[in-house]
């Protein structure tokens, strides 16, 4: 097979004279030496560009950025400087974005199952808005502001809009039957509307959908469009969120819209529809997606002749859970030789002990891999760090930001004392 795509790389690869790969200005041969593997490597240029495209065509603090695809302090600093609020859908994304100085303001609370305590919490940080998702939470509000927690918050009610969104079943929200939102085909929808408009305990400010993660069909957004027109129309509310992640190519033959493309289809078909409510949209993953890549160390090659190659990396599901949830496609390149062409076809797998443990389970590959190789996946930059987890103990990798030949940790390597942090005995 040819080399990878350079379009599937961050914006800011490169090959160095001695033919290696880098980001940002920084050698991957040196960062995985400084920092190890496997690593998260992020062009943090291209963070940036990317929050700037999408409030370029939105507008300031009308982009919510989905922190439950890649969070950490320097993360949620950068969205908030280039002017995106931060979607926080637990207590815990909250209070990271609260720690790296994010106003309470600036944060959207989503989520299907708010506890007493993260509501509590939202309210006593000032929360901007609230996406209200059950008439459980509604109660829970009403309940909150009789024990004197305020102020009053801006909500919306978000809406499942009856559109088939095409994504992987697991990542579809838009749908009737989801866990998520009023339904609006049944009525609850529009009952949530009326129970909140009549509520001392919340200012219903307006509505909310969100159709699914990673999609790459515009046309489902403007169906959705379509749909929530008419409902924003009905029910008089000043504000509309249209939200869905848009799609990202995680593989050679993946190809999905630019933010600037999908914003064309909103706006074209908010103005057909006449839309006067100021519109809101939550980009998704498209924001750190295709900015990073994660670099892993291959310990292990293992050749069952007419069978299969195994390649076995120093990571795995532990850092990308991805291909065993979803199923989900990468790429896969030497960091020595980014382009070189890959003839050979193996399986990577990780280091846990799991049969399931494949991060590749075709991938095409130089004919020289060898043993002690840095092997890079690109399009690693959401749902790997964020879903990561320490099975058979390993510890998460470290998180590096580059930019300009120079890099720095944002999130440290754990250590085998992390591993005992909460483990009381």
């Amino acid at each position: 097979m040819s080399a990878v795509p350079r379009r599937l790389l961050p914006d800011s690869a490169a090959v160095a004279d001695d033919g290696w790969l880098t980001i940002g200005g920084c050698h991957l041969g040196a960062l995985t030496e400084q920092f190890g593997t496997p690593l998260f490597v992020y062009d943090e240029d291209q963070l940036r560009s990317r929050c700037r495209e999408a409030v370029q065509v939105f507008g300031r603090g009308r982009v919510v950025y989905a922190t439950k695809a890649f969070l950490c302090r320097a993360m949620a600093r950068l969205a908030h400087e280039e002017g995106l609020l931060l979607d926080v859908s637990t207590g815990g994304e909250l209070h990271v974005a609260l720690s790296a100085g994010v106003p309470g303001s600036q944060c959207v609370l989503h989520g299907n199952n708010k506890s007493d305590e993260e509501i509590r919490a939202a309210l006593s940080a000032g929360i901007g808005r609230i996406v209200v998702d059950s008439f459980d939470e509604l109660d829970r509000l009403e309940a909150a502001h009789r024990d004197g927690f305020g102020p009053v918050p801006d909500v919306l009610i978000r809406v499942t809009p009856g559109v088939h969104a095409h994504t992987h079943e697991f990542i579809s929200t838009g749908q009737d039957d989801s866990k998520f939102g009023f339904n609006l085909a049944n009525g609850d929808a529009r009952r949530a509307v009326s129970q909140a408009a009549a509520s001392p305990a919340v200012n219903l400010v307006g509505t909310h959908c969100h159709i699914g993660s990673n999609v790459f069909r515009a046309e489902s957004f403007a169906r959705a469009v379509e749909v929530m027109a008419g409902f924003a129309a009905e029910v008089e509310l000043p504000q509309l969120v249209l939200g869905g992640g848009l799609g990202v190519a995680y593989t050679a033959d993946e190809e999905a819209p630019t933010i600037s493309q999908w914003a064309s289809v909103l706006r074209e078909a908010c103005e057909s529809l006449g839309v006067s409510s100021d519109v809101y949209v939550e980009p998704g993953r498209s924001i750190v997606a295709d900015a990073a890549v994660t670099a892993y160390t291959v310990g292990t090659i293992k050749d069952i002749p007419d069978v299969r190659t195994y390649v076995a990396v120093d990571g795995g599901m532990s850092d990308n859970p991805r291909p065993v949830l979803y199923g989900s496609g990468y790429e896969a390149l030497l960091a020595r030789s980014p382009f070189a062409e890959r003839p050979l076809t193996v399986r990577v797998v990780g280091k846990h002990c799991e049969s399931g443990d494949v991060l590749l389970s075709d991938a095409a590959v130089p004919e020289d891999l060898r043993v002690g190789d840095v092997l890079v996946t690109p399009v690693t930059g959401a749902y790997g760090q964020s879903m990561g987890s320490n099975y058979n103990r390993i510890r998460r990798p470290a998180v590096v930001f580059a930019s300009g030949g120079s890099a720095r940790e944002v999130v440290r390597r754990e250590t085998f004392d992390d591993l005992l942090a909460t483990d009381v005995g």
